[in-house]
């Protein structure tokens, strides 16, 4: 019992301290995870935030359900999956009473906007150690800064540039499987 209130204590102190999504997460994450309960290695933490930006739901919730699933089976990603969503429940439901009068007051906005700076800077931070630790080659660096260019300057969807580098490190991976036989 007190593994799986260890794990619904962890991840409620990440849903309830991060704002901006997964990718602003990644950070929290890593120190949660990675430095301060030695649960997950970078590596694993980086495999299942992949996998969770590929599957249907919120990235932050499938790493969660992962990372749970791990130590605990089934009931640790569900208890793991309860943590991380409860803050946001808890916080819209307040919100929700209270929204229309908070809303008014001119400090709210300030906030606001304060917020979607740091949430920017926490962007920012988790592509540049995504970066490093994924960019160690010249194909890595090519398919990133095509997948970059075509998701800034054409209309072509998210899914099928991520599914495009999906194939192409397929394809590199064979041709150098090939050429190394």
């Amino acid at each position: 019992m007190k593994e799986y209130l260890e794990l619904y204590a962890a991840f409620f102190r990440i849903g309830g301290l991060t704002f901006g999504g997964g990718l602003a997460m990644l950070p929290m994450l890593r120190y949660e995870l990675e430095e301060k309960k030695q649960w997950v290695t970078e590596d694993e933490l980086l495999d299942y935030y992949a996998i969770g930006q590929c599957t249907p739901g919120i990235i932050a919730v499938n790493v969660a359900t992962f990372v749970g699933y791990k130590k605990k089976g089934l009931p640790g990603g569900i208890v793991a999956t309860l943590g991380m969503v409860s803050p946001s429940l808890l916080i819209i439901s307040v919100i929700a009473v209270f929204l229309e009068q908070i809303m008014q007051y001119p400090a709210v906005g300030h906030a606001i906007e304060g917020i979607k700076v740091v949430v920017c800077a926490l962007l920012l931070q988790t592509v540049l150690t995504m970066a490093k630790k994924n960019l160690s080659d010249l194909i890595g660096i090519l398919t990133a800064l095509a997948a970059f260019m075509l998701a800034v300057f054409s209309p072509v969807p998210t899914v099928c540039i991520v599914l495009l580098a999906g194939a192409a490190g397929v394809c590199f991976y064979l041709w150098e499987r090939r050429k190394g036989a």
